[in-house]
């Protein structure tokens, strides 16, 4: 038997990297897993890699029209909700000096607007004793420069877990972040301009890890899935680094 059996569970940006590794676990482990992405053809990807118990829903969770269509097809599959991972996100590089309204917005909209209203939609949905995790990061607490809009915006989505996880406890929902550090995700290989550069900067950070390397998604999906599971129904509200000790040695 899975951890997972019989368990719906919903994973945004679930497309790529962290969002793709973790749906395919949660679905090996037996749940029926709801993906989003803002790209048809990548999602069709995405679902076809997952397999028979995806559903892919196409949208933006900027967008609270799309947010509504994805918890229409939920309904409509009439088992609730048991796994909630709001792993949407993004963000890129820039100084105070270079920070523009558009970068600004771009970043708060999704990791913070995005993310408020993927778990507040969601609350109907919510079975007793449900899992929400929240993808937040380590770059909120290490003062990288050029990253501050991105550290702000998982600095809120932190707090987000704290919260929410008090406000939700009467349901026995927990709710818990993860703040993964490097990982080889595409996400990392877009903050550069090229493949070789993206490897360059991939090999620096890989030198400020104590476990001298980059995460794999595949990682980052291990601790979902523990959270997600029946094997941490005494956490919540907690932040689980999953980035090589970097932030904790």
């Amino acid at each position: 038997m899975g951890q997972l059996d019989g368990r719906t569970a919903i994973v945004t940006g679930g497309t790529s990297g962290i969002g793709l590794a973790a749906a395919q676990r949660f679905a090996a482990e037996g749940a029926h897993v709801f993906v989003t992405g803002r790209r048809q053809e990548t999602l069709d990807a995405a679902v076809a890699a997952i397999g028979a118990r995806a559903t892919g829903v196409r949208g933006d969770v900027a967008d609270l029209a799309d947010l509504d269509r994805l918890y229409a097809a939920v309904a409509r599959r009439g088992a609730g909700i048991d796994v909630l991972f709001a792993n949407a996100g993004g963000g890129g590089f820039s100084t105070l000096e270079q920070v523009t309204e558009r970068h600004f917005d771009e970043t708060f909209n999704i990791n913070v607007r995005g993310m408020l209203f993927t778990v507040q939609k969601a609350l109907p949905q919510l079975n007793e004793g449900a899992s929400v995790i929240l993808t937040a990061s380590n770059a909120a607490s290490l003062g990288n420069e050029a990253f501050g809009v991105y550290a702000a915006s998982k600095a809120a989505v932190r707090s987000f877990a704290r919260t929410w996880a008090n406000e939700l406890k009467g349901r026995a929902i927990r709710v818990n972040s993860i703040s993964p550090g490097t990982i080889d995700t595409p996400g990392i290989d877009g903050l550069a301009p090229d493949q070789e550069q993206a490897d360059q900067l991939k090999s620096f950070l890989a030198g400020t890890i104590p476990l001298a390397r980059v995460g794999r998604p595949e990682e980052v999906a291990d601790a979902a899935l523990f959270l997600a599971s029946d094997q941490s129904t005494f956490i919540t509200g907690t932040e689980m680094f999953v980035d090589g000790g970097r932030n904790q040695i």
